[in-house]
């Protein structure tokens, strides 16, 4: 049982580095050895590798998030988000949904060690246009969103005489060519080819789907060599690819590119990279030149004792690498390293040893381009096609967190090999109270926009 001087750990965010990072906490400490809170303003951790797939009907989005309560059972939740911390006093402001609903005080928090994950945000450009129309893929609600309206652009298209309107139900855009961008697009453009076959007047080369890139090549974590093949294979599904180009304008449905090319479209994905959470910048503590908290090896913040921080929020020096000053990439395979390293290190720390450095040698990137295609890069070989769309799908398998939804996934992938894909439209769900806000209103139509 915790007493006032049981040292209290509080961990700001629910994703890779928090849940794990507490998982471990609180399966390596001992009852009473200190209190762990986890502050979150979702229930539930996102596994984000399973979004595109998620999206394209492939797995449920119930078995994409793992509930931070069933699994985090010995830690103390709190739903809220963190809006300001003050490393002197060693307090963390949180603003909870009662405080946010109730205009009431926010909820102020103390500890003696605060490990901060609060994760990425999207990294968006003043753009005219993509506040209004522009679609994210960094959520679960994103990526289901985005299956109910690439399903309904297709039952726009199929009901309507309107030349116009059908053109540009049927174009779907996507920009970033990273991993997001590239397997959203790849997932989505297999589900829609699947189901225009019960459409009696849409055929697969009625859509047309595009990938805005600024470089020159995409996803770059897997090389040069593979993103080249990449892009081929995507060009062979009719997939068009703009490499250099950006998007300028996106204003009334219609993206304008860099190359002077006008595209009426619909759907517009914006996944054009992440940046770290606002809350940094105001945190008072060090930060590098992209806004990621400057950490040891030890992954303790320089100049901050009892700050620790990790994944996408933590800047951290790569030991395994050649060149001198290189960090450590902000992606998951570090993310969940670092939290094992974190946590075995903050534990060290409360039983008064030395910590150790977190060393890692990255092993590679896999990536799929659909259903039994995908590159892969790894411990330096270049792998195509179904053998790394394979591997992608056994190593994110391995990752996702508790043997439970191991389970589930995996077994939704065997019936998703013995039966078709379903391609059903579910955006009611996004208003689930239209349809009684319309009887109740006398008929008049609510507004849901």
């Amino acid at each position: 049982m915790a007493t006032a001087s049981t040292p209290r750990i509080l961990v700001v965010g629910g994703g890779y580095v928090g849940l794990y990072t507490a998982l471990r906490l609180q399966r390596k400490l001992k009852r009473g050895e200190a209190e762990i809170t986890v502050i979150e303003p979702q229930p539930y951790m996102t596994y984000q590798p399973f979004l595109p797939e998620a999206a394209a009907g492939s797995i449920s989005p119930r078995h994409v998030v793992v509930p931070l309560r069933r699994v985090l059972d010995k830690c103390r939740i709190v739903p809220g988000e963190a809006s300001a911390i003050d490393p002197v006093r060693q307090r963390v402001t949180v603003v909870t949904p009662a405080t946010a609903e109730e205009g009431g005080e926010a909820l102020e928090l103390s500890y003696d060690h605060l490990v901060l994950a609060p994760g990425s945000v999207s990294r968006t450009l003043p753009i005219p246009g993509l506040a209004e129309h522009g679609i994210g893929f960094k959520t679960v609600e994103e990526a289901i969103g985005l299956r109910n309206h690439v399903l309904e652009q297709l039952d726009i298209a199929s009901s309507t005489r309107d030349a116009a309107v059908r053109e540009a139900a049927l174009t779907f855009v996507f920009v970033g060519g990273g991993y997001a961008g590239v397997e959203a697009l790849a997932e989505l453009e297999n589900m829609a080819r699947f189901a225009v076959r019960y459409y009696h007047n849409i055929r697969p080369e009625d859509m047309k789907w595009v990938l805005v890139e600024a470089s020159g090549r995409i996803l770059p974590e897997v090389g040069d060599d593979l993103g080249t093949y990449a892009v081929r294979e995507l060009r062979g599904r009719n997939i068009d690819i703009r490499l250099h180009t950006r998007l300028q304008s996106c204003d009334h449905r219609v993206a304008v590119l860099s190359d002077g090319d006008r595209l009426p479209s619909r759907t517009l994905v914006w996944t054009a990279g992440v940046k770290p959470a606002p809350i940094l910048a105001a945190s008072g503590l060090p930060l590098n030149e992209r806004g990621r908290l400057r950490a040891e090896a030890t992954l303790n913040v320089i100049g901050a004792p009892g700050v620790w921080a990790a994944g996408d929020a933590a800047s951290v020096p790569d030991l395994t690498a050649e060149q001198p000053g290189t960090e450590c990439a902000p992606n998951a395979q570090h993310a969940v390293r670092q939290a094992k390293a974190l946590a075995d290190n903050l534990v060290a720390t409360l039983r008064g040893r030395t910590p150790t450095e977190y060393r890692h040698k990255y092993v590679g990137s896999v990536a799929s381009l659909g259903l039994h295609e995908g590159v892969a890069f790894l411990y330096g070989r270049k792998i195509k096609g179904y053998p790394a769309w394979f591997m992608h799908r056994a190593y994110h398998l391995s990752r996702v967190p508790t043997f439970n939804r191991k389970a589930k996934v995996l077994a939704e992938w065997v019936l998703a090999g013995l039966f078709k894909r379903e391609i059903v439209s579910l955006g009611s769900l996004e208003h689930p109270r239209a349809e009684f806000e319309l009887a109740a209103g006398g008929g008049r139509k609510p507004d849901v926009s």
